[in-house]
């Protein structure tokens, strides 16, 4: 039994070797690669919002979420902050980026619940996940730290509001951002 072991141990390694498989790293690790913020307000409003990042993670926003799932088109941030008021977690993609990475970002979300995926053109970075007070800047799709993210932050402890439903807001994927689904 002890040899068994020994060999399933040694042909992990051996195969995790490559080039090619992806590079492990520890929870402690990925947190704190994670941009941590304050909320200091999360009214509902009809104005506009002038939000401090962008992608925003929180603070004042619409009465009204946006309805989670796999988008096309942007979204309203002040729509999407009530979606990560709720618990959901939005990755949003310069719409400029390859359009191999959005197929693999809708690939990776698509069965994930309390997701938001869109493009979003003020941001910097190629791909930014948000959660509420939480945020993350990659570089591409194949980045091991967004399943991570989505893991430890969908309904996460800092959002005011997780376990809330992000169904029956407005939008409806992936073209209709608008339409309300009441």
């Amino acid at each position: 039994m002890a040899l068994l072991g020994a060999l399933s141990a040694a042909a992990l390694i051996s195969c995790s070797s490559g080039e090619s498989e992806p590079i492990e790293i520890s929870t402690e690790k990925m947190l704190e690669e994670v941009e941590y913020l304050v909320i200091t307000s999360r009214e509902h409003t009809d104005e506009n919002v002038d939000y401090p990042t962008i992608p925003p993670v929180g603070g004042d926003h619409l009465g009204i979420w946006h309805t989670c799932g796999i988008y096309k088109v942007e979204l309203l941030d002040e729509a999407a902050v009530h979606s990560l008021e709720h618990g959901a977690v939005w990755v949003t993609y310069k719409p400029e980026i390859e359009k191999e990475e959005i197929i693999k970002l809708t690939t990776i979300l698509s069965n994930r619940s309390k997701i938001l995926l869109s493009p979003h053109s003020g941001q910097i970075s190629p791909i930014v996940a948000t959660a509420w007070g939480r945020r993350l800047e990659i570089e591409s799709a194949n980045d091991y730290r967004l399943n991570k993210f989505v893991d430890l932050f969908v309904d996460g402890e800092a959002a005011p509001e997780a376990g809330i439903t992000c169904d029956r807001g407005i939008g409806r994927p992936p073209n209709d951002p608008y339409v309300l689904n009441r």
